[in-house]
């Protein structure tokens, strides 16, 4: 059976010319990858859930064939929550289920608390909380060790270029040896990740979320908006075997939330959870997704 998805190149409000898969149609289902990703992060979950959902993954601002405005300030949170919404707009909807993974999952956070009034629904998927993640950060020595890279990702150039050595080597390895089931991304998968750096900008596009988030996360009036709740029913899902993120991240999250929250744990994956785990992890989600939806405390 031939893959579900097809590619659209739409053009946001911002002026941003922005690549997507989708797949199927029904409600409305934003799907937005991590780093070092892309749209292909989602091809479990473009076949399962199309029968019943429009389900766009879109390749984030910098990756793929999306723009990759050139400057650290065009990748602030506030650009790519931008994204978000003008890509549910451009769609030709006004509210959407908002799904995210890693960076994406950061993102998907953020237009929760930036943008309430488009996001029906929530799931999230090793990211933590924004808020949590800061607290954790500041206090958690064990963290601040897994956290490592985000400081190295401040130095010019110095990434980008190990990145790039022995043809996106490091890319691998993140992807490939990063995971608890090691068939989970094979070598023809790696094709669609590799691809999504072509342009030669992308890498530091992408590392860019990094450099962005740390400077301007340093002015005292940044992250207000932390401290709303969350009122769309929310799904956090967790591979407990997270390289980069400690379980302890999941914890006393409740007082976060003025809607449903829940989270799922999967002992037996570890970051790329819905790669990993993409049956178990689809099933999930389609349940949560197609519930009626509770009032609102």
């Amino acid at each position: 059976m031939p893959d579900p998805w097809r590619f659209e190149h739409l053009a946001l409000k911002s002026g941003l010319r922005m690549r997507v898969a989708r797949a199927g149609s029904g409600p409305l289902v934003v799907m937005l990858h991590g780093f070092p990703e892309c749209w292909y992060s989602w091809r479990h979950q473009l076949r399962k859930l199309s029968d019943s959902f429009d389900c766009v993954a879109p390749e984030m601002r910098g990756y793929g064939e999306t723009d990759a405005p050139v400057g650290i300030e065009n990748y602030t949170v506030e650009k790519l929550v931008g994204d978000v919404t003008d890509l549910i707009e451009a769609i030709g909807h006004r509210r959407a289920i908002v799904v995210g993974h890693d960076w994406g999952g950061g993102i998907a956070w953020a237009t929760a608390l930036m943008r309430p009034e488009c996001v029906e629904r929530l799931i999230v998927l090793n990211c933590p909380h924004p808020k949590r993640f800061s607290e954790e950060l500041r206090r958690n020595p064990r963290q601040m060790l897994r956290s490592w890279y985000m400081l190295f990702f401040q130095i010019p150039a110095l990434p980008e270029a190990m990145f790039r050595a022995r043809n996106f080597a490091l890319l691998d390895r993140a992807l490939m040896e990063g995971t608890v089931r090691k068939d989970a991304i094979t070598a023809e998968d790696m094709r669609y990740f590799r691809a999504a750096f072509a342009n030669p900008y992308s890498i530091t596009a992408a590392i860019n979320y990094y450099r962005a988030a740390f400077r301007i996360g340093r002015r005292p009036s940044a992250y207000q908006w932390l401290d709303r709740k969350i009122a769309a029913p929310t799904m956090l899902i967790w591979g407990e075997r997270d390289f980069a993120l400690g379980k302890e991240l999941t914890r006393g999250m409740e007082p976060l939330f003025s809607g449903r929250f829940e989270i799922r744990y999967v002992p037996e994956a570890g970051h790329w959870v819905q790669q990993e785990e993409p049956e178990r992890v689809s099933a999930w989600m389609r349940e949560f997704m197609s519930r009626p939806i509770e009032n609102r405390r």
